[in-house]
């Protein structure tokens, strides 16, 4: 076997799917790997096909691929280890035998949704750029907005210099007495605290937020700590929907001859559009 075949540890587990690249180097740092029935600690080993490589004694690749669904509770880090020993997302997987970690991530704070797999590849799929599938989340701001007031959104706002695509609303309750609102938001980006930051620009602070949906995922039957294996037929969804969003896909289509029909189908609109 030549150098050219050795891989650095951290991405060999993680192309494995035991973990993504960061925390299979959490793993790595806090003693959990084994090369060739020997601890390994140190950032940046090379490893080949050759060499026996364990995670918490379970041999590399040997694991069963499993894909959960998961309501994470509030008060929970989005990890699978944490310095500080606060509760983190692997706490609740103590019933499950494979190292599982979360796809994305949801704020210390922020309750609901995660979906959390050993397969390192579905997980890259899901978090790739090019897969826009809608995210629903339910929060509680404080004070009353009015439909006027979150029209921005529709529109597609402008947080941290940075135009964000177009969101989907619909203010659900509100109490006068206590000045406070609960509105539900629509997105497909994935932007660092985009949700809070979205509120705070229109002036309305969050002050509770929940993921409760993720494309054809919901939290129906789960109460918060509880998990469930994802269905085949919400895997088979996922898989389709980030296939049609690739890249290759986006090309194609590009590419796809338009008809005589279609042409004057667009030219129509267009027409139409200009005389609005």
């Amino acid at each position: 076997m030549t150098e050219l075949s050795a891989e650095r540890l951290q991405k060999v587990i993680a192309n494995a799917g035991v973990a993504s690249r960061r925390h299979a180097e959490e793993l790595i740092a806090t003693g959990h790997v084994m090369v060739n029935g020997e601890v390994v600690t140190t950032m940046g080993v090379k490893v080949t096909p050759k060499d026996e490589i364990q995670v918490d004694g379970v041999p590399l690749n040997k694991e069963k691929k499993r894909y959960f669904l998961f309501y994470k509770p509030r008060g929970v880090i989005t990890a699978v280890t944490d310095d500080k020993k606060r509760a983190v997302v692997t706490d609740y997987f103590a019933d499950v035998r494979e190292h599982v970690y979360p796809v994305g991530r949801l704020d210390y704070d922020t309750s609901g949704l995660l979906i959390m797999t050993n397969d390192g590849e579905f997980a890259n799929m899901l978090m790739h750029p090019s897969f826009k599938v809608d995210k629903k989340y339910v929060a509680k701001v404080q004070g009353i907005p009015t439909r006027a007031q979150m029209m921005p959104l529709r529109d597609g706002l402008v947080v941290d210099h940075k135009k964000l695509a177009p969101a989907r609303f619909n203010i659900m309750s509100s109490d006068k007495d206590k000045q406070t609102a609960i509105v539900s938001l629509t997105i497909h980006q994935g932007i660092n605290h985009q949700v809070k930051k979205m509120f705070q620009t229109l002036g309305f602070p969050v002050m509770k937020l929940s993921r409760t949906e993720y494309g054809p995922l919901n939290l129906e039957g789960l109460v918060s700590g509880e998990h469930r294996p994802l269905r085949q037929a919400e895997l088979t969804a996922l898989r389709d929907m980030a296939a049609a969003a690739s890249p290759e896909a986006t090309a194609a289509r590009r590419k796809k001859p338009v008809s005589r029909e279609g042409w004057a189908q667009a030219k129509r609109k267009r027409e139409t559009a200009r005389k609005k």
